[in-house]
């Protein structure tokens, strides 16, 4: 069982740092689906990893074409910081609300079942759609918050909402929005883990799965990264929708199974 949390993370991050879309939204429901572990432990866990895979794929990229547009992106990050902290007050607002953390479960699983068909769509039929090119702070900053307070409350470390949001507000291609999404990615993660670890609310967890969950994502991140420099955006983009399917059918069967 202690191998599947690695080969887990780093098919996950492998996923993620190709599409940007940072891994958690795909460990997150895999994990929901053993049942082995809580889900707050789960969010822990997955958080860890996105972190290590998003810091190793910034890094690896500072020297390619695809850059990050640092000063949007990091509006985006501040507003996800700020987003994420009021997403975990949410998240344990309702585990405590709710006798059993099935209920949490489904309702989560059911959210991100409707964010990703919704994503489908837009990458779908994106070409038939105006975008946007948001600059207002402030503006950017709200979007960050709502990106923030979404990803932390239902513990995907930001996903394909982030790629939406990239491609619609900010025209961006599939390769730029996807090194984007890992930065803002990276800032929310740094920032939901500092908050946990000042307010003392780290879950139980076992130091031996976190450290091969952490190896996993850091492994993950090398091999996306290489991955991606070989890929043009219209095959990042139909990557990207292949990905959004099998997510879509794995919170299928978390909701089921959460919900009855």
């Amino acid at each position: 069982m202690t191998l599947l949390f690695f080969f887990l993370s780093l098919a996950a991050s492998t996923i993620g740092a190709i599409s940007g879309i940072g891994g958690g939204i795909i460990i997150k429901p895999v994990l929901d689906a053993t049942h082995t572990l809580s889900i707050s432990t789960i969010s822990f866990l997955s958080s860890c990893t996105v972190l290590s895979m998003s810091c190793v794929s910034i890094l690896r990229n500072r020297k390619q074409s695809v850059s990050i547009n640092y000063k949007m992106s990091t509006l985006l990050g501040i507003g996800a910081i700020i987003g994420g902290i009021l997403g975990k007050e949410l998240f344990e607002m309702a585990v405590s609300h709710f006798p059993s953390e099935n209920t949490v479960g489904a309702f989560q699983a059911f959210a991100l079942l409707i964010i990703t068909i919704m994503v489908y769509f837009y990458i779908r039929r994106q070409k038939n759609i105006h975008t946007k090119r948001i600059s207002n702070p402030l503006l950017v900053i709200l979007i960050g918050t709502l990106l923030g307070m979404i990803s932390a409350f239902l513990g995907i470390g930001g996903g394909p909402l982030n790629i939406a949001v990239l491609y619609y507000f900010f025209s961006m291609s599939g390769k730029t929005a996807a090194i984007n999404s890992l930065y803002i990615i990276f800032i929310s993660q740094v920032s939901g883990l500092f908050n946990l670890v000042v307010s003392k609310r780290i879950p139980p967890f076992d130091w031996s799965i976190l450290l091969l969950m952490m190896i996993g994502g850091i492994m993950g991140a090398l091999i996306g990264y290489r991955i991606n420099r070989k890929l043009s955006d219209a095959h990042v983009e139909k990557f990207f929708c292949c990905v959004l399917i099998l997510i879509g059918i794995l919170n299928i069967w978390n909701f089921y199974r959460f919900a009855f």
